[in-house]
């Protein structure tokens, strides 16, 4: 999809004891941020006072704003009084660095200060592997003093939330190119392509969910250049490693030979009537649901018709799955897309019911809306209220109940969709491929509050964090926050009047 440490082999279904249980420091005690919010990644917030309303160009209700890269996929997302996002090296807040790279920038939450930033090199197959100046795609997860992202190379990092400003060369890692006050620093990482074979289709751009002591993320695993063979079928397209030492625990090659393009989306967790539950959509189009600390199969299911048809660049009535599953009443939410270089055409949104067990394909629906009623997607959806947001990518916004799928109202956009439906404070935000966020009131009956032009694409969803919006754009990371902006100009003083010329005797 365009947008998009060696460690030790413990085989599958082997775990480090006690390793799900909340460490020394438990996530409940740290800041602690990731895609989506939760691990649900239910696209909802419980922050208040936030804006329906503001204007880039006059600045009203801007608290800051700082440019990133040329594009930009990954983030915002907001910790520890941080702001990180995902981007390549158009920015160029190092002029010494040159060339195409994936770049993790780190920014002040107050006023936008630039921080620190990582830079990845690009990896040397190309395109296939890692498409030019996508940059780095994944939302970092964050706890405490941590953060966790998967490079455009391949690669789980850990890093230091405060870089190399803190003086010091953190973790075992040692290895940084780049060691002043701006750079990143890591403290281990681990290569998907080194380690499992993983064979990477244009990026890996998965989002890691940390659940106790381990670390989830899809890898990438795909097609060839030519789009036809799965070079590397036996890789796994999920693997789960311990996030204190980056050892692989488990991981899981389901969907195998039966990728159809990649593997990009993410895995979301959940307790289903007293079962955890690791969530994951396959490249093959099926959701995997599995047992956390082992990888065993709990159920899966298959988001496509039996007759349906993969053909390459789209023409085929079979999708695979980008957007990520959201874990709510005890049933999960997904639709189905394609890169959205395929384009547009019918798709499919599915309400699964997550109590069963095996293969739940011809029992577990609870309802379903497709074909001209829903579009490809690669949006993840709100749910609030006993409303489901969900969006496609051909534009359009869609209310319904969340419990039978029945319809309250569609708006469009008229443009291309990549953001997720974002539901807080009474108000649904979404970003669309014009540059316009669209602020809707939350409820049955749709009502428009605004729509703002951001001066580029809005490819990643808004977040809230402490009253505060954050919306990136391809080349803009904005704070927006009610009642800031420009100061109003003094008034000006009247002129003193010159004192009258005496009079000539």
């Amino acid at each position: 999809m365009m947008r998009g440490m060696g460690a030790a082999w413990l085989g599958t279904g082997l775990v480090v004891a006690g390793v799900l249980a909340p460490s020394a420091t438990t996530a409940a005690s740290q800041d602690v941020a990731m895609y989506g919010g939760t691990p649900s990644h239910n696209m909802v917030s419980d922050e208040t006072g936030l804006p329906s309303e503001w204007d880039v160009d006059s600045g009203k209700n801007i608290l800051w704003s700082a440019p990133v890269g040329s594009q930009s996929y990954g983030g915002p997302i907001i910790a520890g009084g941080r702001v990180y996002v995902g981007t390549n090296n158009e920015g160029a807040r190092d002029p010494a660095i040159k060339g195409d790279k994936g770049v993790l920038m780190a920014f002040a939450e107050k006023d936008g200060e630039f921080l620190w930033q990582l830079v990845h090199d690009k990896l040397p197959d190309g395109r296939v592997h890692d498409w030019p100046l996508q940059g780095i795609c994944s939302s970092p997860y964050i706890e405490g003093d941590k953060l966790y992202y998967v490079s455009n190379r391949a690669q789980i990092v850990c890093a230091d939330v405060e870089g190399f400003a803190d003086g010091e060369n953190d973790g075992p890692y040692k290895d940084e190119k780049l060691t002043g006050k701006k750079s990143g620093d890591i403290l281990w990482s681990y290569d998907m392509i080194g380690e499992v074979d993983v064979f990477p289709h244009n990026l890996a751009a998965g989002s890691p969910l940390i659940v106790g002591d381990i670390l989830y993320t899809v890898t990438g695993n795909g097609v060839d250049e030519g789009h036809v063979n799965v070079p590397s079928p036996f890789a796994p397209s999920l693997i789960a490693i311990n996030k204190n030492t980056g050892e692989l625990l488990w991981d899981d090659t389901a969907p195998g030979e039966k990728i159809l393009h990649g593997s990009w989306s993410n895995p979301s967790y959940g307790v289903i009537k007293g079962k955890p539950q690791v969530i994951y959509p396959g490249g093959d189009g099926w959701v995997y649901s599995l047992e956390p600390k082992t990888g065993k199969l709990i159920w899966k299911f298959d988001c496509n018709p039996k007759d349906s048809i993969w053909r390459l660049g789209g023409a085929g009535t079979r999708n695979n799955i980008i957007s990520t599953p959201v874990i709510y009443d005890d049933k999960v939410y997904i639709a189905v897309g394609q890169d959205p270089e395929h384009g547009e055409a019918p798709g499919h949104f599915w309400v699964i019911d997550a109590t069963m067990t095996g293969d739940v394909t011809a029992k577990a629906a609870v309802w379903h809306r497709g074909g001209e009623d829903f579009h490809r997607s690669i949006s993840s959806v709100a749910i609030d209220d006993g409303i489901v947001y969900a969006a496609d990518l051909s534009g359009f916004l869609y209310a319904l109940d969340a419990k039978t799928g029945t319809h309250h109202w569609t708006y469009d956009t008229f443009a291309a969709v990549w953001s997720s439906p974002y539901v807080v404070d009474g108000k649904v935000y979404l970003g669309d491929e014009d540059g316009d966020v669209v602020v809707l009131k939350a409820g049955k009956k749709m009502e428009v509050l605004g729509e703002y032009n951001m001066g580029a694409a809005v490819y990643t969803t808004p977040v809230a964090h402490n009253g505060t919006l954050f919306v990136l754009s391809r080349k803009q990371i904005f704070a927006i926050k009610e009642g800031a902006g420009p100061k109003p100009k003094p008034a000006e003083k009247p002129a003193k009047k010159a004192a009258p010329k005496p009079a000539k005797s």
